[in-house]
C-alpha cells in the first residue's frame, strides 16, 4: 500500500510544514537577534539596553511586536492605498521568499532545486520593488527620495555580490547550494575562503577569496541598508527614508522583511565562504551518528556561524562611522566593482590554466 507522504496530497502537507518549520525558525530567531542587536549597541555604548520586559529583556522583541500588531493603521490621504498596502507586504514575502533554498543542514532545505543561486539572484533583483512601491505610493516627496536612494544604493552593490558569488560558483562548479557546502567538507582548510578543496594551488585562491568574503559581507551591510550605509533611513532631510509615512502592522511588515535579509546576508556568507553546516574540524565519530543527528549537528554549525556574522553586522552598527552618500556610492562602483570583475578573472584563469 502506498505510503499517504508519497502521495501528490501527502508531498503538500509535508512542503506546507517544512516551510512553516522555516518561516517560525526564522521569525522566533530575528525576535532574539533584535534583541541581541540592541543588547550589542548598548554594551559598546555603556548602557544596559533593553532589560524590563522579561527576564533579562527576553521579551522585549515580543512586546514591540504586540505594540505595533495594536496601533491603527494610519494611510496619508493622498497615497495610493492599493500600492501603499502592497509595498511592505512585497518585503515581507520576497525577504523569507529567499530562504526556500537555504541549506540550514544536511537534507534540511524547502527546495533543493541546482539553480539555487540564480533564484537568489532574481529574489534579491526583486526586493528593490517594495521599496520602490513604498516610496511612490505614500504621495510625499521624502519617502520618494528614500525609496530612489535605497533602490540605487541596493542595485550598485548588488553588481559587486553577483561577481563575487561567481567567484565561489566558478570554485565550485555548481549553483546548488547544498551541493557547494558539501563540497567544502573535511575541515576549514577546504572551505572557500581559504581556496577550497585541493592542494597548495587551491590555497593560493585565499589570496583571492578572502577578500572576496569581505566585499560580499559589506556589500551585505550596503544591500540592507544597514550602518554605515544606512544613508536612505538616517539623513535628516529625509527622515525615515522610504518608510516615513507608514506605521503599525505596514511599518513592522518592512522591518521584519529587512531583517530576514540581514540573516540572509550572514547564512549566504557562512554558505559561499565558511563551509555552511560544516565543522572546522572534522570530527570522524560524527560519521557514525544517525542521518537525524548528524543533520541537527549541521545545523548547530549553521547556526553559529550565522549569529557569528550577525554579531559583526551589529558592531558595525555600534562603531563604523556613517558613510557619505558619495562615499557609498564611489565604494561600490569605483573599488568594490573593478575589484569583483578582477577576481572573477583571476579565478576563471586559474580553474583554466592551473
Amino acid at each position: 500500500m502506498q505510503s499517504f507522504w508519497a502521495t501528490p496530497g501527502g508531498w503538500t502537507v509535508l512542503t506546507v510544514l517544512q516551510i512553516l518549520a522555516v518561516i517560525i525558525w526564522i521569525l522566533l530567531s530575528l525576535a532574539f537577534l533584535l534583541l541581541a542587536d540592541r543588547k550589542i549597541w548598548a554594551g559598546v555604548q555603556m548602557r544596559k539596553g533593553p532589560n524590563v520586559v522579561g527576564p533579562f529583556g527576553l521579551l522585549q522583541s515580543f512586546a514591540d511586536f504586540g505594540k505595533f500588531l495594536l496601533k491603527e493603521i494610519i494611510i496619508p490621504s493622498g497615497a495610493d492605498k492599493v500600492v501603499f498596502l502592497l509595498a511592505p507586504l512585497i518585503a515581507f514575502t520576497l525577504g523569507f521568499g529567499a530562504w526556500a533554498v537555504i541549506p540550514l543542514a544536511p537534507g534540511w532545505v524547502v527546495s533543493n532545486i541546482n539553480v539555487g543561486v540564480l533564484y537568489l539572484f532574481a529574489i534579491s533583483s526583486l526586493g528593490v520593488y517594495g521599496i520602490i512601491m513604498g516610496g511612490w505610493a505614500s504621495n510625499s516627496k521624502y519617502p520618494f527620495l528614500g525609496s530612489l536612494r535605497s533602490a540605487a544604493q541596493m542595485v550598485s552593490y548588488e553588481v559587486s555580490i553577483g561577481f563575487v558569488i561567481v567567484t565561489v560558483i566558478i570554485l565550485a562548479g555548481t549553483l546548488n547550494l547544498q551541493q557547494i557546502v558539501t563540497l567544502q567538507s573535511g575541515g576549514f582548510w577546504n572551505w572557500y575562503v581559504f581556496g577550497g578543496p585541493g592542494g597548495l594551488t587551491a590555497k593560493a585562491m585565499a589570496l583571492v577569496m578572502v577578500p572576496m568574503s569581505v566585499i560580499f559581507f559589506i556589500s551585505g551591510l550596503a544591500e540592507t541598508n544597514r550602518p554605515p550605509f544606512d544613508l536612505p533611513e538616517a539623513e535628516s532631510e529625509l527622515v525615515a527614508g522610504y518608510a516615513v509615512e507608514y506605521s503599525s502592522t505596514p511599518y513592522l511588515l518592512f522591518q521584519i522583511g529587512e531583517y530576514a535579509n540581514i540573516v540572509l546576508i550572514c547564512a549566504m556568507t557562512t554558505i559561499l565562504f565558511f563551509g555552511g553546516w560544516q565543522a572546522p574540524i572534522d570530527f570522524g565519530f560524527t560519521h557514525h551518528w544517525s542521518p537525524t543527528g548528524q543533520s541537527f549537528y549541521g545545523f548547530m554549525w549553521f547556526f553559529l556561524k550565522v549569529i557569528f556574522f550577525f554579531f559583526l553586522v551589529a558592531m558595525a552598527k555600534a562603531i563604523v562611522p556613517r558613510y557619505r552618500y558619495d562615499q557609498l556610492m564611489r565604494l561600490g562602483w569605483k573599488v568594490f566593482l573593478p575589484t569583483s570583475l578582477a577576481a572573477v578573472v583571476a579565478v576563471s584563469a586559474w580553474r583554466v590554466f592551473a
